[in-house]
């Protein structure tokens, strides 16, 4: 099976979903804050999720070699939510995106997660870019996209969606990513 590796920063272990996942799934997605803050439709039930987690990110690893990761706190094992790239056909690009359980927000783990995505995205694929949406009164989300060193594109809908409501579109291109990698 395609899958992306096992990936560790020093608070956190990125790695693919499996089955087992799908209590921890029902746990961060079913969270009304993060729901009001992404536009996700919940995850109540552990059905649910193991169908998540079957027929989208498992599906995704086998076609893509990415899809959204499990990220877990090295200190207490526990999983706190996902980061991870998503394929989007409209763009021709994957996506980067991240939930977590409000309890680890502010902290950095969105930035720490982000990055070891974006190193590891760019590096083993030909992406020449990554792009990234946030809803404009998400301030922690563009915080980190900031922190990135994503650029801010225009105020849309999602790709491929003909709806009133609209993104920030953010988008980071492979050569400023490595130029800024190497400025650090």
């Amino acid at each position: 099976m395609n899958q992306p590796p096992i990936i560790e920063t020093p608070r956190l272990i990125l790695r693919p979903f499996t089955m087992e996942d799908a209590a921890a799934v029902v746990r961060f997605g079913s969270e009304n804050r993060t729901q009001e803050l992404t536009g996700d439709v919940g995850i109540y039930t552990i059905e649910k999720a193991q169908e998540i987690i079957q027929e989208v990110w498992l599906k995704e690893y086998e076609q893509y070699g990415y899809a959204r990761m499990a990220v877990v706190v090295k200190s207490s094992n526990e999983l706190i939510g996902f980061s991870g790239l998503k394929h989007l056909p409209e763009l021709n690009a994957p996506d980067l995106g991240y939930r977590f359980l409000p309890d680890y927000w502010g902290q950095g783990i969105a930035t720490e997660a982000g990055r070891v995505i974006l190193d590891w995205g760019f590096k083993n694929f030909d992406f020449e870019k990554i792009v990234a949406f946030s809803f404009a009164f998400n301030f922690g989300s563009m915080g980190v996209l900031r922190k990135l060193n994503f650029n801010y594109l225009k105020h849309a809908p999602y790709p491929g969606e003909h709806s009133d409501i609209h993104l920030n579109w953010y988008e980071l291109q492979k050569e400023n990513y490595e130029r800024k990698k190497d400025e650090q």
